[in-house]
């Protein structure tokens, strides 16, 4: 008896036929949806446009303010000494570049850096009133800014002071104390302790002192709070330098 080996039939070959009807079908759903697509596409277009053109703006902005405020500083550092007459047209110069870009380009990064330096300025002209607006301006429209804010609230202590406002001038150096990561809050609390010097707290000066060596071992202004503790200490003990008061001595007894 004869036995017949089976033979696996052989894979058809890919319908080439079923392939073209395939594409032909996805040529055909794209041309039905063409018109939402190109819409979409130009959608995307134009929001890279926009995008781009926001960025490129701001570039532009950004150099702009930097530049006036390069310029700015050039007039401030450069005035000179033995002319009077120059060196206070360089500080107008100068004051009226740094109110530019304040005024015009307060999101650019060197926004907050003009105004810090129109305050500087203002002071130099003894425009007392004029940087006080300037550094308050600072606080509220750059109170993020840790690295800069310590030393406006120290410059506005100052200013305070120059016009006679103690009260003010306390409040000013209090707030270094508040700001975290401040890098002159060992100014501050030397600031505060002459504050109460002069209105002859010693203990409260004790105390700012104290702080101060004890937070700030080496702070430059350390060894000088040391020494003003130890002057403050000496003043608390008795005059040394005075001898003893003399015993009162019994006179003669008198004649009867």
């Amino acid at each position: 008896m004869a036995f017949r080996i089976k033979v696996p039939p052989r894979e058809l070959p890919v319908d080439e036929a079923h392939l073209v009807s395939g594409l032909e079908r996805f040529v055909i759903g794209l041309r039905d949806y063409r018109g939402p697509l190109l819409v979409g596409a130009a959608m995307l277009l134009l929001a890279g446009g926009i995008v781009g053109g926001v960025l490129w703006y701001d570039t532009q902005t950004a150099k702009k303010a930097e530049d006036l405020e390069r310029e700015a500083t050039q007039h401030y550092l450069t005035r000179p000494a033995d002319d009077l007459k120059k060196a206070d047209s360089n500080l107008k110069q100068a004051i009226a570049l740094y109110k530019r870009v304040a005024d015009e380009y307060p999101r650019t990064p060197s926004g907050p850096l003009a105004l810090f330096h129109l305050g500087n300025a203002l002071v130099q002209a003894n425009e007392f009133d004029g940087a006080i607006d300037a550094y308050k301006r600072f606080v509220v429209a750059y109170g993020s800014h840790v690295a800069l804010l310590g030393l406006v609230q120290q410059r506005l202590g100052y200013v305070y002071l120059l016009k006679g406002d103690r009260d003010q001038a306390v409040k000013a150096y209090s707030a270094v104390l508040q700001i975290p990561g401040a890098l002159n809050r060992d100014h501050a609390l030397f600031e505060l302790a002459r504050l109460e010097e002069s209105q002859s707290r010693p203990e409260g000066a004790m105390g700012y002192y104290h702080d101060l060596v004890k937070t700030y071992p080496t702070s430059p202004l350390a060894n000088e709070a040391a020494v003003r503790m130890k002057a403050l200490d000496v003043k608390k003990l008795p005059d040394a330098s005075l001898p003893p008061p003399t015993p009162a001595q019994p006179g003669p007894p008198s004649k009867p």
